[in-house]
């Protein structure tokens, strides 16, 4: 039977096992709405933004375990999901997004809503192709989910002109696709995880380095049953959180440049340092000429790319890190010789609580005035740590990666690699559309949530009862911290001001909005926003002054921290001072309060 391209896509999507698209109707692709029109095995998510529609279906990519899929016009459609593509791309999201374009025969031409979306996104698509056949359609779509799927997670778009979305031809789709220059390898070497045993039982201070690719493999059961067969201590990067209990003793938090002391520490003082599913990214490191200086490395990682790119490793184990952790698991019980020594292992968590015990994560509470640390730590203890969380970029992203306790990777979605403005609420509403039944929150700020509030409209029109927390401090925050630190508090464009009413503007949308102002209300308003049955923003004005600590200053070694401003003592909190340029923060908004 003769199918259009358009029934063909739909139908490939259908076999993928797709449910839900996120999209934006436009010229070029009405054929494939029009049919779409006539569909009810798939759902269909009207974003207010391209972007938006990126960003959900990375949401919904990374709460799921499967690959989002995305539907866009040509031209600004397609443009408009590069951001979402890049980011993708560097947090390893699966996606498959497609663009519209205009007819073959005007390819080339300067069209009405032509771009060259192909040559614009090679940097940054794992792969992109561009259909001006028909017949090859349905194969394209098939590489494309293996492609995005298999290996290093990424995102794969196809550019699909106008005419083959009407053209017509036999449908036939492939059960398996086999590229000859594309074979991720899944088994580790056998000798290399051997030789990553043997350095294991002769290690007295091991730590494992856990980042987002424990996640992206499922493997969480695996590195549990590893920590706990060689007894060591587990950090984790932004990206790797909840791929290791948050609340499991052996956890020391999340390393680099905002990590906790403990964890930097332990990987400086460390012996061996096992790296699984991570890549060594800047903000991790430091200063690389001091990064575990005295340590062995083993680096377990799927993407060949990734091993000695930015550190020297002596033991690289190409592999995907559930297959590898299971072996190496293997390896070292089949060996009746005892993994570690008891007595070298016991020191060195005693060495672990000591750095624990010299700077424990914390912050100067006030009855006065609410500190946004707070209102995380209220978040996680009101959910016990079950809700789906998302945020933005910022200071809120790393108070929430310090201060919220993620038990599962699938419940944590952030913009790692790109940092990305404008991520966590409609992230968000991916993941609640593909969890209806769960609580789903962004915390975000209010630069960050202005960056793709339209999407207020996807979420109320589409029934999506996600709860935004904005953490409100009138200012760029994490841009403040630095001019703050780093620029004689010269606070340049940084500030925001009041502007706008979070409240009215979500009432505006059909929304629920809530705010508070003093630290004796944050509980009420997040409790009604838990109860409200569809999506609620939560303004919370917080300290406007408040610094993210500990911080690794920029080109310093992770084991120079910094826990307080200059002028401060440890503890004590932060003051503003009257530097040049410097804006005195605004009375907190009024006439809100707790709403119910």
């Amino acid at each position: 039977m003769k199918l259009t391209g358009s029934e063909i896509l739909v139908e490939c999507l259908k076999r993928e096992g797709v449910d839900t698209v996120f999209g934006y109707p436009g010229g070029v692709v009405l054929g494939l709405y029009d049919y779409l029109y006539r569909q009810t095995h798939l759902r269909h998510v009207l974003c207010r933004h391209e972007q938006g529609a990126m960003h959900m279906a990375e949401g919904y990519a990374r709460a799921t375990g499967k690959v989002g899929t995305v539907l866009v016009t040509s031209g600004p459609g397609a443009t408009n999901t590069v951001t979402g593509l890049t980011d993708a791309l560097m947090d390893s999201v699966p996606l498959v997004v497609f663009t519209g374009q205009v007819p073959t025969q005007l390819l080339g031409n300067d069209a009405f809503q032509e771009a060259d979306i192909i040559g614009i996104t090679i940097s940054c698509t794992k792969y992109n192709f561009l259909v001006k056949r028909v017949e090859d359609l349905a194969r394209t779509i098939k590489e494309a989910y293996h492609l995005a799927a298999s290996g290093r997670p990424g995102p794969v778009l196809i550019d699909l002109p106008k005419d083959v979305t009407f053209a017509q031809t036999e449908f036939s789709y492939p059960d398996s696709v086999y590229l000859r220059s594309y074979n991720p390898t899944i088994e580790g070497n056998k000798g290399q995880i051997k030789k990553a045993a043997k350095a294991v039982r002769q290690a007295k201070r091991p730590v494992l380095y856990t980042g987002g690719g424990v996640v992206a493999s499922g493997a969480s059961a695996e590195l549990t049953r590893l920590a706990g067969l060689i007894r060591c201590p587990v950090t984790s990067t932004l990206m790797g959180l909840g791929g290791f209990s948050g609340s499991d003793p052996r956890f020391l938090g999340m390393l680099g440049m905002h990590g906790t002391y403990k964890a930097n520490m332990a990987m400086y003082e460390s012996d061996l340092v096992i790296a699984v599913g991570a890549r060594f990214d800047d903000r991790v490191t430091g200063k690389v000429d001091d990064f575990v200086p005295n340590a062995k490395i083993i680096h377990i990682d799927i993407d060949p790319t990734s091993i000695r790119k930015n550190i020297r490793v002596d033991i690289p184990i190409v592999g995907d890190v559930a297959h590898v952790l299971r072996t190496l698991i293997e390896v070292l019980e089949a060996n009746d010789e005892p993994i570690y020594v008891d007595a070298e292992r016991a020191a060195w968590e005693a060495r672990i609580a000591e750095l624990d015990a010299e700077h424990p994560l914390g912050y100067t509470h006030s009855d006065e005035v609410i500190k946004p640390q707070s209102v995380v730590e209220k978040l996680y203890a009101l959910t016990q740590g079950r809700a789906i969380v998302s945020t933005d970029v910022g200071q809120h992203q790393m108070w929430t990666a310090q201060y919220y306790h993620f038990e599962s990777g699938r419940d944590w979605l952030t913009s790692g690699g790109l940092g990305t403005m404008g991520y966590g609420f409609p992230a968000a509403l991916g993941a609640q559309a593909a969890h209806p039944d769960r609580l789903v929150i962004t915390v975000s700020g209010d630069g960050s949530f202005q960056m793709n509030i339209q999407e207020l409209a996807t979420a109320v029109v589409n029934d999506l009862p996600v709860k935004v927390v904005i953490l409100n401090n009138r200012y760029l925050g994490m841009v403040r911290q630095w001019q703050q630190l780093f620029y004689e508090e010269r606070y340049s464009h940084s500030y925001l001001a009041t502007t706008p009413d979070f409240v009215k503007v979500a009432e505006a949308y059909g929304a629920l909005g809530l705010r508070a102002t003093k630290p004796s209300e944050v509980e009420g308003v997040l409790l009604a926003a838990f109860r409200h049955k569809g999506p609620v923003v939560v303004d919370i004005l917080t300290d406007p002054m408040e610094n993210v600590y500990p911080m690794v200053p920029a080109g310093a070694a992770n084991h120079q921290m910094v826990f307080c401003d200059p002028d401060q003592t440890p503890g004590a909190g932060l003051k503003q001072k009257d530097g040049q340029g410097a804006k005195t923060p605004p009375l907190p908004l009024t006439g809100g309060g707790a709403r119910p």
